[in-house]
């Protein structure tokens, strides 16, 4: 499990991709898993971690199609 001390997409996007599955927690959003290289969406989730995965996932995809 990875803590994430501040909000930094790009850097945790990065991280998501190259360890694929685990969780990570990120200080004023809360705690997340990621599975197959995507931020798993919460069952019960609020509008901050939905933000928070639309906004990771949007940006691993933009990572992924780059380096494509």
């Amino acid at each position: 499990m990875r803590i994430f001390k501040k909000y930094f997409p790009a850097l945790i996007a990065k991280y998501v991709r190259t360890f694929f599955r685990g969780r990570l927690y990120i200080h004023g959003r809360g705690g997340f898993e990621f599975e197959n290289g995507k931020v798993i969406m919460p069952p019960k989730a609020d509008v901050l971690h939905r933000e928070t995965v639309i906004e990771l996932n949007s940006k691993i995809a933009e990572i992924t199609k780059k380096a494509a």
